[in-house]
């Protein structure tokens, strides 16, 4: 992401005017280490209790690398706030987790992920189409919403959250190219003329991570407007899982 206020400007991180934006470095400390853990916990559970060809146990893979390495990351001080990250990461899963739990229950999760639940079993769907409609709702949606979350519970502005939420986000793009060296068919099934190829072409980790972060702002902006607040997330929902059905459309062969 190409930050446009990082010195200077209202509402940004030096200005004075613009409230408490900013949070001292702080360790990751017991809380946020053992909310951690418990979150590679569940999804090594939930790798267990999955078939392997499952669309959700593809997704879920794919999450819980990202993870262990975010935890390295922050066991390692490469955060500029490990609490503040930690804390980011367990809001985070926890939308996942609430999603996995209500399509379990029959009930219907939010609508940037019912493709996945829908179509997780669809002989047509090839890994990683799974892996990337997975991903594309955690990030295009969820990830907005945990930032907003995190907001709330630290008492912040997303501008304290930033520097690390592009961090994170260099951990994802170095994980991309790993997952599609996984998940891709060999050069000798894909090629120009495979619809695979035109369908991970439409998508992009780097422009769903910048949209998260310009929904995480504009959703704070409008917090205390629960109606607008409701028709943003609303609307950031729908479209997001409209992107994911076309992710997931099924492919011949």
């Amino acid at each position: 992401m190409t930050t446009t206020q990082e010195y200077g400007g209202p509402g940004s991180r030096t200005d004075p005017a613009g409230g408490s934006t900013a949070r001292p470095p702080t360790a990751a400390g017991p809380v946020a280490d053992t909310g951690v853990a418990e979150v590679l916990a569940r999804m090594r559970a939930l790798a267990a209790g999955l078939p392997a060809d499952d669309g959700v146990a593809v997704f879920n893979e794919v999450y819980l690398a990202v993870t262990e390495a975010v935890a390295r990351r922050i066991g390692d001080g490469a955060f500029q706030d490990p609490a503040a990250t930690g804390e980011l990461d367990i809001r985070f899963a926890r939308r996942y987790f609430d999603a996995v739990e209500a399509a379990a229950a029959g009930l219907r999760p939010p609508a940037c992920w019912r493709p996945l639940f829908q179509l997780r079993r669809h002989p047509g769907v090839r890994p990683l189409q799974f892996a990337l409609a997975g991903i594309n709702a955690h990030i295009g949606h969820d990830l907005a919403l945990a930032v907003v979350d995190t907001c709330r519970a630290l008492e912040c502005e997303p501008a304290a959250l930033e520097h690390d939420f592009d961090r994170v986000g260099g951990v994802l793009t170095s994980l991309e190219e790993r997952i599609r060296e996984l998940l891709m068919p060999g050069p000798d099934v894909l090629d120009v003329a495979d619809p695979l190829t035109h369908l991970i072409g439409s998508w992009s980790l780097d422009k769903a991570r910048d949209g998260a972060w310009v929904a995480a702002r504009a959703l704070w902006s409008v917090r205390r407007l629960p109606d607008v607040t409701e028709e943003l997330t609303e609307r950031l929902d729908a479209g997001v899982g409209l992107v994911g059905r076309m992710l997931l459309t099924p492919l011949p062969g």
